[in-house]
């Protein structure tokens, strides 16, 4: 049994390691318990306990104004799923026939199923010519380094996509939010990082900007799944356990970097994601209608649920993330 812990946080990795793997078939069981009305969702959640209160399990699918009020069923999803797949793999063919350098860039709040949606993106294609980037935390050499450095490294070359799996908007969001790095060097970034993409597009690399928000109570039912599923736990890291406590500050960091840091040659274009399965068909068929591929079957593709995939301008012009 694990140590106990207070409410979100947990004493580093070691803690995670130390505790007890419950078996799978006990994580999937749905964890609800009764009503804590007296208390706010964020001072009522324990991620080691073994349910939550039915007011954040009840409140999770619609948290964050998410517009559709059930899941989509997997039977549809499957369906609508393979069309999209193969119209990637056409989007690949003619990335690497005309030599085109893509990227594809994942950013948003922990637990909103960034890993999940490149997955779906990366399944089915030739990983030669399509490569995912998650970088850890920075060496101490690439520490003294030109901020964008590292991430410059990874870009595409010929004919290949090139996914980010988080990136160098780290500094606008995990490290502003976590005290990681200072208010000028934040500054810096935001002013920075147009120039550093208006390079890359001026150099004929196309960019493609997604943040993926789910709400309050849904970040903590996946977080609380992830403790409790013995699979899945290695997906937490001590600034995970950071994401409830500071979710007012990450929203006030996402803004801003939403609102500053879209351009015309690398919007940001944002999929309320408390849906999984909707926000990997969506997010597909943004990519898919922003890149202009040779033998783009429109009807395969289906039209993208606007409810879901927005503009920047227009998730901020309806209040953003917050």
């Amino acid at each position: 049994m694990a140590k106990r812990v207070s409410r979100t946080r947990v004493a580093g990795v070691k803690a995670a390691a130390r505790t007890t793997a419950r078996p799978k078939a006990a994580a999937r069981k749905a964890r609800s318990a009764p009503a804590v009305p007296t208390q706010t969702a964020e001072a009522a959640f324990e991620i080691e306990a073994e349910t939550l209160p039915r007011a954040i399990v009840d409140a999770a699918f619609r948290s964050g104004d998410y517009p559709h009020g059930k899941r989509m069923k997997r039977k549809r999803y499957d369906k609508e799923m393979e069309p999209l797949q193969i119209e990637l793999q056409k989007l690949l063919a003619w990335a690497r026939e005309g030599g085109e350098r893509i990227v594809i860039v994942f950013e948003g709040r922990d637990g909103a199923g960034k890993g999940g949606a490149i997955t779906r993106f990366t399944q089915h294609l030739n990983p030669r010519q399509a490569r995912v980037v998650a970088l850890s935390k920075p060496s101490d050499t690439e520490k003294g380094q030109w901020y964008f450095q590292r991430y410059a490294a990874q870009m595409p070359t010929a004919g290949e996509i090139v996914f980010f799996d988080r990136s160098w908007y780290n500094r606008a969001g995990v490290e502003r939010a976590m005290g990681f790095c200072t208010p000028q060097q934040t500054e810096d970034f935001l002013r920075e990082a147009p120039a550093f993409e208006g390079m890359l597009a001026r150099d004929g690399i196309r960019i493609v900007k997604l943040f993926l928000t789910i709400g309050r109570q849904m970040q903590m039912t996946r977080l609380h799944a992830r403790w409790h599923d013995p699979l899945k736990r290695w997906k937490l890291s001590p600034i995970d356990f950071e994401a409830i406590p500071r979710f007012d500050a990450y929203s006030d960091a996402f803004d801003e970097m939403l609102g500053r840091t879209s351009t015309a040659w690398a919007p940001w274009t944002v999929a309320r994601a408390n849906d999984k399965f909707r926000t990997r068909l969506n997010t597909i068929r943004h990519v898919l209608r922003a890149i202009p591929y040779a033998g783009r079957d429109e009807a395969a593709i289906g039209a993208i649920d606007d409810k879901v995939v927005l503009s920047a301008e227009s998730y901020l012009g309806n209040g953003g993330e917050r």
